[in-house]
């Protein structure tokens, strides 16, 4: 790679691209998109929909010489390993040895930052010794760190979604990750009232009359005042939850496996449709998206957007300090300062 200058227009790529809430936000920011990859070839074609190319295939089959050379790495990689809605296996399980793809190629194409999202239960997943791997490797890899849960309510988007953000910067390149801030708490600017339709006409969304009949058995032993906006989910025989205070619960991709697994609008009695839990991710109204089960298990395992964009902006602002010094950084010496990934995985997992 031999010398580069840093004093150039920043350039992302986008892994497990899902939704491409990641491009959204980066492209807003003035950054290009070079590289996208994602397995699913459904939530692919809804991707190439809205962004004019069908991304690239499952990761693991791409050589890092198929990659095109960029500055921010990108990546939400599959969090079903680490939830607690999952099966908790982690690192035994082949979805979660994907972020080791996400370390191949920071060793391989050693961008300048790159930004990762999972599931706040990666954070105390295997007691701890899940995120201690993740640190380890990052490090050793090269890369200076810094990583904090964010709700979504904090950041202008009514609904409860606590995730996991990572963000790093390559150590050779002389910034302190501490300038690195996360952004602030702001007053919620998106009104879940006005994102819900209150006059939806198509039926598909009305739930069924045993839905119904478990919605107002709760209602009335919870003394739940029903509001426009009050949302009802986790609906069974046994219990039912309620949100009542403007603020949507988590949209996960348990969505798209059917059943009363979507929250339920109670004033109308009817589900969230797509557009509107799109929304509540914090999508442009614009964007395109599918119909069915598909559809809601894309939006609920995709990014907040809002959250992203802020993360990005900071992250930008955090390497333009860098490159306004015309800094000169040669890859070569940092190439040669590394391990291999692998070794270093395998090392950290032994350790444990």
């Amino acid at each position: 790679m031999g010398l580069y200058n840093l004093n150039r227009e920043y350039k992302f790529i986008d892994l497990f691209a899902g939704l491409g809430g990641f491009r959204l936000a980066f492209e807003k920011q003035g950054c290009t998109c070079v590289f996208s990859s994602e397995i699913d070839k459904q939530v692919a074609s809804i991707y190439a929909k809205n962004f004019g190319e069908l991304p690239e295939g499952d990761i693991r089959t791409i050589s890092s010489q198929d990659i095109p050379d960029h500055d921010i790495l990108c990546a939400g990689f599959p969090c079903q390993s680490f939830s607690i809605a999952g099966y908790r296996k982690g690192f035994e399980d082949s979805r979660g040895n994907l972020f080791f793809e996400v370390a191949r190629i920071l060793k391989e194409k050693h961008p300048k930052a790159f930004i990762l999202e999972n599931v706040k239960g990666i954070t105390n997943h295997d007691k701890g010794n899940t995120i201690k791997v993740i640190n380890n490797v990052l490090s050793e890899l090269g890369y200076d760190f810094k990583s904090q849960v964010l709700n979504a309510k904090d950041f202008g988007i009514p609904q409860n979604r606590e995730r996991w953000y990572c963000i790093g910067v390559r150590k050779d390149l002389g910034i302190d990750i501490n300038n690195y801030y996360f952004p602030k708490e702001k007053i919620t600017s998106v009104q879940l009232q006005s994102i819900i339709n209150a006059n939806l006409p198509d039926e598909k969304y009305n739930i069924s009359d045993i839905c119904k009949e478990h919605i107002k058995k709760f209602i009335k032993l919870k003394n739940i005042i029903v509001q426009s906006d009050t949302l009802a989910y986790e609906i069974r025989p046994s219990r039912c939850q309620f949100k009542n205070d403007s603020i949507a619960p988590c949209l996960t991709a348990k969505m798209g496996t059917g059943g009363n697994n979507i929250p339920v609008v109670v004033k109308q009695m009817r589900k969230l449709t797509e557009k509107e839990c799109l929304q509540i991710m914090g999508y442009p109204s614009s964007y395109i998206i599918g119909k069915g089960a598909n559809a809601y298990k894309q939006i609920g395992n995709s990014v907040v957007v809002p959250i992203i964009n802020e993360l990005a902006k900071n992250l930008i602002e955090l390497l333009n300090i860098n490159t306004s010094e015309n800094t000169i950084v040669n890859d070569d010496n940092f190439i040669n300062n590394l391990e291999q990934p692998k070794e270093v995985l395998e090392r950290e997992c032994i350790s444990l």
